[in-house]
């Protein structure tokens, strides 16, 4: 099948992908058997594509839907205590058009910043498998290639997502600086484009706005907001 030639296509095929037998099995047993707090709800339960405008100059990459949150609402980092902590981060800085996710008829608008994921399908115990990420690489690369005439700055949450997004870019049209650069809190690179028809792109490192972070202080909204604002910045916001 031809390779999405718009950003709404790659997210009508994501939606729908069912290359990876555990994880279509965990995210349909979860939308069906539901949390007590969402029985009356209709659960997603499909693959999660990206969020945010086809035109964005920032791109946020997290990990892989919750499966009480994404897989449930349909949108990335929607629904859950993740999603309340970076959405109200990126009001904070002029990112959203609102402090709260709650479903995908909320009205909240990304101001120029798209958010995805290595992994769309939410994975049992949050733990993706290797081979189920490589599976899901075409996508992430797709994603960037579409973006590349406007994306300039990417913010990435944790290390998973660090090590994933490495080898989609180098596929996408950026060169990787040998050793690797390591993930860390406020890293910044600079990847050089592999050919004429890309720009720079400035890569930075956030820890992941997980509960285990957030509610022990290892990621405090002050630390988050000043990723986003120079990640924004590095972009062009």
């Amino acid at each position: 099948m031809p390779a999405p030639t718009t950003v709404a296509e790659l997210d009508e095929r994501v939606s729908g992908c069912r290359a990876c037998p555990r994880l279509v099995r965990w995210r349909e047993k979860v939308a069906v058997e539901k949390r007590a707090a969402f029985r009356d709800e209709t659960y997603w339960g499909r693959p999660v594509p990206g969020f945010g405008p086809p035109d964005a100059r920032m791109m946020i990459v997290g990990l892989a839907p919750a499966a009480h949150g994404a897989n449930r609402t349909g949108r990335m980092f929607t629904g859950d205590r993740s999603g309340d902590v970076l959405y109200a981060a990126m009001h904070a800085v002029g990112l959203a058009s609102q402090p709260t996710a709650t479903h995908i008829g909320d009205g909240l608008a990304l101001r120029g910043v798209r958010i995805t994921a290595p992994v769309h399908c939410a994975p049992p115990e949050n733990k993706p498998t290797t081979d189920e990420r490589d599976r899901c690489r075409t996508w992430l690369e797709r994603e960037f290639d579409l973006l590349s005439p406007t994306v300039r700055a990417v913010m990435v949450l944790g290390g998973f997502g660090w090590q994933a997004l490495l080898p989609v870019l180098a596929g996408a049209g950026w060169t990787i600086p040998r050793p690797q650069p390591k993930f860390g809190h406020g890293a910044r690179v600079e990847l050089a484009p592999a050919g004429d028809d890309r720009e720079p792109l400035q890569l930075f490192g956030c820890y992941h706005v997980s509960q285990q972070n957030t509610f022990t202080g290892r990621l405090t909204p002050a630390m988050l907001e000043q990723v986003l604002a120079d990640t924004a910045r590095a972009a062009g916001l």
